[in-house]
């Protein structure tokens, strides 16, 4: 009988909770729902992402305006389903269940038709405002109207299902529900860190589509099981309950108090979302930039917030948990991401993460479902209200961050900011009681403010280990330039994108030496250190660069000492922009369509620029006889097969070369025959410039010899597919070079590889 004392939604009114075996199983349905609930928003929220990046733009803004209408979507959800709740409570002659049957019915449907929004809301804004780049602020407003527009009425539906849900509870429980939202909370949260990591293999097996049509039936069969129970259980649910006379919206007598719990609640959502932003960018230079790499921020994340809510959940009778001292913990556990992120700390990525974010995950799972249990006491209207000021936080703490604090503080006084309004939270709580505080509360909360201006003081951030070093900041990355001589790189979120090598060179000079005439134009797909930009402007052609992070660019003159001229030549031009975006509305026609994506080839999104729906666009950017050139940096067997089946579906002539490095191809594709030459003869196409510039960094003593270099090194393409004649070409629905978890497993020694990597002995991922 204890355990179920703990859990006071699973007592009846009037009898203990062993005689009331049909509550207590009715309840468990109820826990069911809400983790299947939980775990099919996060599958939908990953999914509907990405596609709307595919169809919109891989920008930082385009994520924070996708994530801003999922929460804005359940706020509202929440707000509206509560206001109705109150407002016709007493209409409601119905199991309030079959309510919640209609919301997951709703879900299930918006599982179907959000890619068909999102696809033709694309094509709306492409009529629309063709000329601007995804960069622009007017893109952002129209992108972000159309976006709202789609995801808002769908996520209402899925922050509905709280106050219905709570409705049906107190209907069958009355009064003994006071805690039932917490109750709800642990199970969707539960619900949610399953789905921050099975749907990585259903998408790895079944694709982006059929995943989310296993979302849609599995929301489905939440509506008819509930519908089920409504028919089965409304007579027994209207004998059992007593008639309910209707609630005041005044759950918490004092006004003060009622602020108070109110302002805790957006604190909670705007430190931990705004947090979230700030955690991406410390933890990748250890986690790589692999959607796995996400998934563990993500499922450490909703793990340590379960456990939080899990403890609250036992301790029914906490009192105190609104003091001082909690916010000053708070506080202290903010500050402990930059601690953990440290390079100097000898600690396994997944420690890292578990260190930094855990412990102030633990305190917001165990704060957020008491502070609304508190201001609602069972009510769902009052729910509603104080779970929807949650979410208004979580809409704000990632624009604030993202948009504002990192670019401009970075990421150690961003995360001082969001600690701040704790410690002086505890600090004003705590003065009134400071009289009656005991001495060792008083210790302890000392040593957690010293803790924290320590770890600000004398931690290091990620950057500083480089020397020389510049560092840029925006929303998007923080870039380092370091190194010096021969011997530069550029690191972007802490992953070294690339070097200065004579292979960034040739992805300019070969395929526009292999063109029949002389070109007039290139577009440069992905700027990095500008070298190639910087080869395609010896050929005094006109030279488009997109770069998706705008402080990439400004580090042009870093790595090439001319690169002030080049920038302000006439026929120079550099876009800040999502390359795939740009083609889509570009008019342009060109001779050379050069793609050379950020390492490493299972980096987040990457696919966009690897997949037959983007060679579909590229091909149709290209001039009669135009060449695509392909970087590909290299991978394991099966995507390199992947990436050159969709090559070779897509144009009627490819062929692929090994780079200088010897781990990267470079592949040529053009929808005109691409004729085999010597290397004399590409060589006589190179300009003088041209010449200069090939033969700059060597490694060949003439240019003739670097290109024979090449051409030695030609692979067949039909020889890279049939090395793994079952692998898919890449497509944008199944990505296999970003989803390879499951068929990495099967590989001799990965498991032991995995093992080292959580030892902290190689890099995660």
């Amino acid at each position: 009988m204890t355990h179920y004392r703990r859990f006071p939604e699973l007592e009846c009114p009037t009898m203990g909770a062993i005689d009331c075996p049909a509550r207590r199983t009715s309840m468990r349905w109820y826990f069911l729902f809400f983790f299947v609930s939980g775990f099919c928003s996060i599958l939908y929220e990953l999914i509907w992402l990405r596609l709307a990046m595919a169809q919109f733009g891989v920008t930082t803004a385009m994520v924070s305006l996708v994530l801003s209408a999922f929460m804005t979507g359940l706020g509202l959800g929440c707000w509206g389903a509560g206001y109705v709740v109150r407002k016709y409570e007493e209409r409601i002659h119905f199991p309030p269940l079959r309510l919640y049957a209609l919301t997951e019915l709703m879900i299930g449907v918006a599982a179907l038709t959000v890619p068909l929004e999102l696809f033709s809301a694309r094509d709306l804004l492409q009529q629309t405002v063709s000329q601007m780049t995804t960069s622009s602020s007017g893109y952002y407003v129209a992108s972000g109207i159309l976006v709202a527009l789609i995801l808002v009425p769908w996520c209402a539906c899925m922050g509905a299902t709280f106050p219905v849900a709570m409705l049906a509870i107190r209907k069958s429980f009355g009064e003994s529900a006071n805690r039932s939202f917490s109750y709800l909370y642990l199970a969707n949260v539960l619900g949610a860190v399953a789905g921050a990591m099975i749907p990585l293999a259903l998408i790895e097996g079944l694709g982006f589509h059929r995943t989310l049509y296993v979302g849609a039936t599995l929301n489905f069969l939440l509506a008819s099981s509930a519908l089920v129970l409504t028919l089965g259980r409304a007579r027994a649910m209207q004998r059992e309950s007593s008639p309910e006379p209707k609630r005041s919206r005044a759950q918490v007598s004092d006004a003060g108090a009622r602020t108070l719990l109110l302002c805790v609640l957006f604190g909670t959502g705007f430190t931990s979302m705004g947090a979230e932003v700030i955690w991406i960018r410390l933890y990748t230079p250890w986690l790589s930039t692999v959607v796995y790499a996400f998934a563990a921020i993500l499922g450490l994340y909703l793990s340590t917030t379960y456990l939080g809510s899990w403890l609250y959940r036992r301790n029914a009778g906490w009192r105190d948990a609104d003091s001082w001292q909690l916010w000053v913990a708070i506080g202290f556990s903010v500050s402990l991401a930059f601690f953990s992120a440290d390079p100097r700390l000898p600690l396994p990525a997944l420690v890292r993460v578990l260190v930094g974010v855990g412990p102030f995950s633990c305190l917001v799972g165990f704060v957020t479902p008491m502070m609304v249990d508190r201001y609602s006491q069972g009510d769902p209207d009052q729910a509603g209200s104080a779970y929807a000021m949650n979410i208004v936080g979580c809409v704000l703490g990632p624009l604030i961050s993202g948009f504002l604090l990192l670019p401009s503080v970075g990421e150690r006084f961003s995360l001082c900011l969001f600690s701040l309004p704790w410690f002086v939270a505890g600090l004003a709580s705590g003065l009134p009681e400071f009289r009656h505080t005991s001495r060792r509360a008083l210790a302890a909360s000392s040593v957690l403010v010293a803790g924290s201006l320590a770890v600000t003081v004398f931690s290091q951030g990620f950057e500083e280990q480089f020397s020389p070093r510049r560092v840029l900041r925006d929303n998007t990355a923080t870039v380092v330039a370091t190194g010096s001589g021969r011997g530069k790189r550029l690191v972007v979120n802490g992953v070294g994108m690339t070097v200065l090598t004579p292979s960034t060179k040739m992805m300019a000079h070969l395929p526009l030496a292999f063109l029949p005439h002389h070109p007039e134009n290139i577009l440069i797909v992905c700027f990095g250190m500008g070298t190639s930009y910087r080869s395609a402007l010896s050929w005094n052609i006109h030279s488009t660069a997109v770069e998706l992070i705008p402080s990439v660019p400004k580090l042009f003159s870093f790595y090439h000492p001319d690169a002030p001229v080049l920038v302000n030549s006439p026929l120079s031009r550099i876009v800040i922009d999502d390359g795939r975006s740009y083609l889509k509305r570009s008019p342009e026609q060109y001779d050379v369509i050069l793609v050379d994506p950020p390492p490493p080839t299972g980096a987040a999104a990457s696919s966009l620029l690897y997949s037959r729906e983007f060679y579909a666009i590229a091909k149709t950017h290209l001039r009669p006889g135009g060449i695509l050139q392909q970087w590909f940096p290299g991978g394991d067997a099966e995507t390199t097969a992947s990436v050159a089946r969709a090559l070779q579906e897509s144009f009627p002539n490819v062929r692929a070369f090994h780079s200088f490095v010897g781990n990267g191809y470079h592949f040529l594709a053009s929808m005109s025959p691409i004729f085999s030459m010597s290397a004399a003869q590409l060589a006589q196409h190179l300009p003088p410039g041209a010449m200069r510039d090939l033969m700059e960094w060597g490694p060949e003593p003439s240019a003739d010899l670097q290109f024979q270099f090449i051409l030695d090194r030609e692979v067949p393409v039909a020889t890279i597919v049939q090395d793994r004649p079952n692998a898919p070409a890449l497509g944008d629905d199944r990505p296999g070079n970003e989803y390879f978890l499951l068929r990495r497993l099967s590989e001799p020694g990965y498991l032991t590889k995995i093992t080292r990597q959580m030892l902290g002995r190689d890099r995660l991922y």
